[in-house]
C-alpha cells in the first residue's frame, strides 16, 4: 500500500512541524503570498524530459570550450564564461520552500554533477546520489518524498562513463562486505560479455525499472500519468547525456 501523505511526513519525522519542503507555516505564507511564483520563477512549461536534454546540449557546448585551453585557471574561466545558467531562483524564496522540477538518481562521483550537466541552479533540481546510481532502499524512500510532497513529475536515473560502481561489479576483486552490498544489485543485471558503458547502461536501465516496482506509490504516480521515470547516460568527455 502506498503511504498517505501524513505517513510519509511522520516517517519523515516532519509531521507536526508546518516544515513540509513545498509548504509555509501559516504566518510566512500571510508574510508573502507568493512564494509558489517566486519558487517557480525558473520552473520550465514543457516537458521537465525534454528541457534537461535541450539544457544539457547547451552545457556541452560549455564544456568542450573549456577542453580548448591546456590552463587550468582559463579552462575555468571559459567554463564559467559559457555556462548556459539563465535563472536562479531567489535566496530568501528557497529559505522557505522549494519547488523542483526533477529529480535525478545519479552516481555520488565527483565528476557527475547534475546541475552543471543540466545548467540548473539551486532548487530546481532533487537530487539522490549513490555510488552506483542504484535503486537503494534510501534513495527509493527519498523520491517517494519528492513524488508525494513535492508533486515530481520526472525521475531521471543517469549512469555515466567510467563508472567505478559498475567497474567493480565487472570485476572479481575482493571487496568490504558494504562494497559488496552495493554492487550486487549491479551485478545481477550485468549481461556476459558486456562492455563497461553497456553495462553502465544497462544498470541504469535497471535501476528505473526497479523504481515503480519496488515503491507502490512510484508505481501509482505512473499508472496515473503524474510521473515519468527515465534512464539515461552521461559521458564525461563530450558532457552528453543520452536517453537509454
Amino acid at each position: 500500500m502506498a503511504h498517505s501523505r501524513r505517513q510519509l511526513l511522520r516517517l519523515l519525522g516532519l509531521a507536526g512541524t508546518g516544515l513540509a519542503l513545498n509548504t509555509l507555516r501559516p504566518e510566512a505564507a500571510a508574510a508573502d503570498g507568493t512564494l509558489t511564483e517566486r519558487l517557480s520563477v525558473c520552473r520550465p512549461e514543457g516537458d521537465p524530459l525534454q528541457e534537461l536534454l535541450r539544457r544539457n546540449r547547451d552545457f556541452c557546448q560549455a564544456w568542450q570550450a573549456a577542453e580548448r585551453s591546456e590552463d587550468p585557471q582559463r579552462r575555468a574561466t571559459l567554463l564559467h564564461e559559457t555556462w548556459p545558467l539563465h535563472c536562479q531562483v531567489r535566496p530568501d524564496a528557497l529559505a522557505a520552500g522549494q519547488r523542483p522540477w526533477a529529480s535525478v538518481l545519479c552516481c555520488a562521483d565527483s565528476r557527475v554533477a547534475p546541475e552543471w550537466i543540466f545548467a540548473c541552479g539551486t532548487g530546481e533540481l532533487f537530487e539522490v546520489r549513490s555510488a552506483g546510481n542504484t535503486a537503494f532502499d534510501e534513495g527509493i524512500a527519498s523520491l517517494e518524498y519528492a513524488v508525494a510532497e513535492l508533486a515530481m513529475p520526472l525521475i531521471l536515473v543517469m549512469g555515466h562513463s567510467g563508472c567505478g560502481a559498475v567497474t567493480a561489479a565487472l570485476a572479481s576483486n575482493p571487496l568490504t562486505p558494504l562494497l559488496e552490498e552495493l554492487v550486487a544489485p549491479i551485478r545481477a543485471n550485468l549481461k556476459p560479455g558486456a562492455d563497461l558503458a553497456q553495462a553502465v547502461r544497462t544498470n541504469a536501465a535497471a535501476a528505473a525499472t526497479a523504481l515503480p516496482q519496488r515503491s507502490p506509490l512510484l508505481h501509482q504516480a505512473v499508472a496515473e500519468g503524474r510521473l515519468t521515470i527515465q534512464a539515461a547516460y552521461f559521458d564525461i568527455g563530450s558532457g552528453e547525456v543520452s536517453l537509454v
